[in-house]
């Protein structure tokens, strides 16, 4: 009996020290294709320096969740005035930045007074244009009174532009980032990867993550073996091209395909004859296979269709890809009908494969309906000089990349060329308007203009191929703004 018991107790030894090995793990290796020029938000565009620091080491005073909505970050609450000029923030308390020191209503003046300066060099300063003045009431109120209402400022407030810095420490945020999320800057080896470590002093929720790595890995080949081997845990913006079907086949490796904020679009001139009318446009919108255009032209035939300016994984997005369906006869009456015959046109394309291969098929596409296409390959300076610049051209294939950018289209000098009058009394309507319900009954509205009114052929929206160990949970399945936000990314066992 004695001996009997040894043994059973060895056993449940060893089956304890085994569930101890199983435990969930906590640390993770992301990979990314291009490297951050810094770590500094506030000081660059390379949507590179986002996707590791936002929400991981730097926060604002909003945040933009995965949907696109906005949530509260370092403002617990803020209140509006009537008149929709004056926000005022609550901020939390006992918050720190990473360096020990504390987090107040200060640094929300000095960052944003920092943004809106002469000699800023925030790559957004346009999105705290119409801020006159920020006044600290107390040390966790802050009262930022604007020019004019602006409806999306809290939305703008939200970008990792915007983040709160500390005077202390943001000269030095480019090489030693200091800001108060959930994450630490640990390490930075040049060319290889950036460490982030668990801050044991966040203010709020813990994030399940002690370690993450973001691991450098320019060359595209080299990203399916460090998957497959598991050297890599995540690729949230995976460069695995015609190799998709074999990750989809290892059980071990989730495959996630969302959408991004580029809507990927068939320009017209439409200060130009016959791009001028209505008729004609629409005749181009009917010519077009989306479905052709997306197997051709999107990574992988990933690109998800649009028929409207808004990406498909916002909350006030309206599927409206059925408004011009691809019917070659119904493009041809009209064609008849606006007395358009024999039509000659040019097509310029800038690099990216969605613009060369896309253009070879829509060309395709539109002699069908008896619209000759001149095909004619720019590099990106060929493309910014000649068409966004000098809006010299019939049709063009282009990417925006911007978040919430339906607004393009009631800017009066923009290279489209675009100008109506009922769906700019939309956007200024928007521009003015804080209710979130109201903006959504709003953004459907510009939505179903643009897509009655084909100022563009609405082909697809940009995919996000997202490729990650089918253990982990949390990562964004679409890309509102550029970030990996860790906040919520755990391992399960």
């Amino acid at each position: 009996m004695t001996k009997w018991k040894s043994v059973l107790a060895a056993t449940l030894l060893v089956l304890s020290t085994g569930t101890a090995a199983f435990a969930a793990r906590t640390d993770l290796v992301l990979g990314m294709v291009l490297e951050s020029p810094h770590l500094d938000p506030t000081a660059g565009a390379a949507a590179a320096i986002d996707e590791v620091v936002y929400t991981n080491l730097f926060e604002g005073l909003t945040k933009i969740g995965p949907t696109g909505e906005v949530q509260p970050a370092l403002a617990e609450s803020w209140e509006i005035s009537e008149d929709g000029k004056t926000y005022t923030f609550k901020l939390h308390t006992g918050v720190k930045f990473h360096d020990g020191t504390e987090f107040n209503a200060e640094d929300v003046k000095f960052s944003l007074e920092r943004a809106i300066a002469p000699d800023t060099v925030n790559a957004q300063k346009a999105l705290f244009a119409q801020i006159d003045t920020i006044d600290v009431v107390d040390p966790a109120t802050v009262k930022i009174t604007l020019k004019q209402p602006q409806g999306n400022f809290l939305y703008n407030l939200g970008w990792g532009d915007a983040v709160i810095v500390g005077s202390e420490s943001a000269a030095t945020n480019k090489e030693k980032p200091v800001g108060t999320g959930p994450f630490r800057f640990e390490n930075w080896a040049r060319g290889s990867s950036i460490t982030l470590v668990k801050n044991p002093d966040y203010w709020g929720e813990p994030v399940s993550l002690d370690k993450a790595e973001f691991r450098i890995i320019p060359d595209a080949a080299a990203a399916v073996p460090a998957l497959l081997s598991g050297d890599v845990q995540a690729f949230p913006n995976a460069p695995v091209g015609d190799a998709i079907e074999q990750i989809k086949a290892d059980t071990r490796l989730k495959v996630v395909i969302g959408s991004t904020e580029g809507e990927t679009i068939l320009s017209m001139n439409n200060k130009k004859a016959p791009f001028d009318n209505k008729m004609v446009r629409q005749a181009i919108s009917y010519a077009l296979d989306r479905q052709e255009i997306i197997a051709g032209a999107s990574e992988g035939g990933l690109g998800i269709p649009i028929g409207s300016h808004f990406a498909p994984h916002n909350s006030a997005y309206v599927d409206l890809t059925g408004t011009y369906p691809h019917d070659v006869e119904k493009a041809k009456a009209l064609l008849a009908e606006a007395g358009v015959t024999n039509l000659n046109v040019t097509l310029k394309m800038p690099p990216p494969q969605y613009a060369r291969r896309g253009g070879e098929i829509i060309a395709a596409e539109l002699a069908q309906v008896g619209i000759n296409v001149e095909l004619i390959p720019l590099e990106w300076a060929q493309w910014l000089e000649q068409v966004f610049t000098g809006k010299d051209f019939d049709l063009t294939i282009i990417s925006h990349v911007e978040p919430n950018d339906i607004d393009i289209y009631a800017r009066p000098d923009y290279y489209i060329g675009y100008q109506n009058p009922a769906f700019n009394k939309v956007i200024e309507e928007l521009n003015v308007t804080t209710d979130e319900a109201k903006r959504k009954e709003l953004y459907g509205q510009a939505q179903k203009i643009l897509a009655d009114d084909a100022p563009v052929g609405f082909l697809f929206q940009l995919p996000k191929l997202g490729v990650w160990d089918a253990k982990l949970e949390g990562l964004w399945e679409n890309t509102p703004i550029p970030a990996n936000d860790l906040t919520k990314v755990k391992w399960t066992e």
